[in-house]
């Protein structure tokens, strides 16, 4: 495993968390390389449930490098919350553990402000954001006014910056959105607090993980969110504010894609979708309610419940070939025991023509039908098998069956939340 990429192969969500966890054993740095603290990467321990949200999930491994790349957006009360809560559960975060990129971009109260306030001027039109500032801190990294990491290691820096940032930022507050304004010298002094905490942590994280992929140290890459909310390959504009997929790597990273030597995608056996947006196989129904109260299908992050629906042939396929994926793991897999069936969206209809491919022509999905077959199910409690041979008939089909609606083949299933509540699915 000297490089591999983990993403997120639907609309988040996935399990990646856990996946993560369990490949990191055999990793030597884990990376993150972009999004922000509206992640939640969910991982079981023995039984302890933890919620990382910038940290990557190889942090509860000893002996691993965990770097929080330049691509990522930083919100430094919570990373540093985030850090403090760890070390009370026994977990060592020290800087021979724990790398944070001088060039990630930071996250201000302002971000937050504004990314709530301009919500409510959109009406039908809102995307269901959740409010935690990312949108407005990569707008920012984007029109090349925003504060990085290093900035709040020096002081000086800081002042000059904010000053500037904040006399725009407090205009749009007052004169448009008729909010209070912040005070300069109240944000200029949490900054530095946080800087002065972080600086041990702060360097060039790009150059370790290119020095520990030249010394043959096995690098994992861990995006957050999925490729379907990708700011230019997702269900745009109901997407997150960065490169989701595989291909956010170089530039959150600072790492080749040419050295990606395998990419691996990560989805549940069924779909979900938290916020706004097209969701082609989403059910309304009883079936959609069964599958979110089974599954447990609510934000790590914000709480709020998960749409839920069948599982989306073919947006999977979309985001596999997009992804150059080698593989992809299937996870909850347990939550469908005991349905009468289980479908899978096929392909999508819309005014009497039928997509086998995603269509990237369309402005939106919101009109397209899915076009569903449909799969035996099972009975059995599948929580306490490790061996695909002993799955029962029903359940193997499935698995089977979904290679080849999606064609690329499965490489693990996940059969509950436990790091050991795996089964490695042969290659046919």
């Amino acid at each position: 495993m000297p490089s591999v990429s983990v993403f997120g192969a639907q609309w988040g969500d996935e399990g990646k968390g856990k996946m993560i966890d369990l490949l990191s054993r055999d990793a030597d740095v884990v990376v993150r390389y972009q999004g922000g603290a509206n992640a939640g990467h969910t991982v079981v321990v023995q039984g302890e449930k933890y919620v990382l949200h910038h940290i990557p999930s190889g942090i509860l491994h000893d002996g691993k490098v965990n770097v929080i790349g330049n691509g990522v957006a930083v919100e430094p009360n919570k990373l540093l919350e985030e850090i403090e809560g760890l070390r009370e559960r026994g977990t060592t975060i020290d800087p021979s553990r724990l790398q944070i990129s001088a060039r990630a971009h930071v996250i201000f109260e302002h971000h937050k402000l504004l990314d709530v306030l301009a919500e409510t001027w959109k009406g039908e039109g809102r995307i269901g954001t959740t409010g935690r500032g990312i949108g407005p801190c990569y707008a920012d990294k984007a029109a090349r006014t925003g504060l990085r990491v290093c900035d709040l290691v020096n002081e000086e820096d800081c002042r000059k910056r904010l000053t500037a940032v904040l006399a725009e930022k407090n205009a749009l507050l007052e004169k448009v959105h008729g909010a209070e304004t912040l005070s300069l010298e109240d944000e200029l002094e949490k900054a530095l607090a946080f800087g002065r905490q972080l600086a041990p942590f702060v360097c060039d994280t790009a150059a370790t993980v290119r020095r520990a992929y030249r010394d043959g140290k096995r690098v994992l890459f861990e995006a957050a969110q999925g490729v379907m909310l990708d700011l230019d390959h997702g269900t745009y504009p109901f997407v997150t504010s960065s490169s989701t997929g595989p291909d956010g790597i170089a530039a959150g990273a600072g790492f080749p894609v040419r050295h990606i030597e395998r990419a691996i995608g990560i989805a549940k056996a069924y779909c979900t979708r938290v916020g706004e947006g097209p969701f082609p196989s989403e059910d309304h129904g009883a079936e959609g309610e069964r599958i979110r109260e089974a599954g447990h299908e609510y934000g790590a992050t914000t709480g709020r419940p998960r749409r839920c629906g069948w599982f989306d042939g073919v947006a999977m396929r979309y985001a596999l070939e997009l992804s150059g994926a080698d593989g992809w793991i299937v996870t909850n897999v347990d939550v469908l025991t005991g349905f009468d069936e289980l479908k899978v969206a096929v392909a999508y209809e819309m005014d009497g023509k039928r997509f086998s491919d995603l269509p990237a022509e369309l402005a939106d999905l919101d009109g397209v039908s899915p076009v569903y077959e449909s799969h035996p199910c099972w009975s059995e409690d599948i929580t306490g098998i490790r061996v695909f041979e002993e799955l029962p008939e029903s359940t193997r089909s499935y698995v089977r069956w979904l290679e080849e609606v999606v064609r690329v083949p499965i490489e693990m299933l996940s059969v509950g939340p436990e790091r050991d509540q795996v089964i490695p699915v042969p290659a046919l």
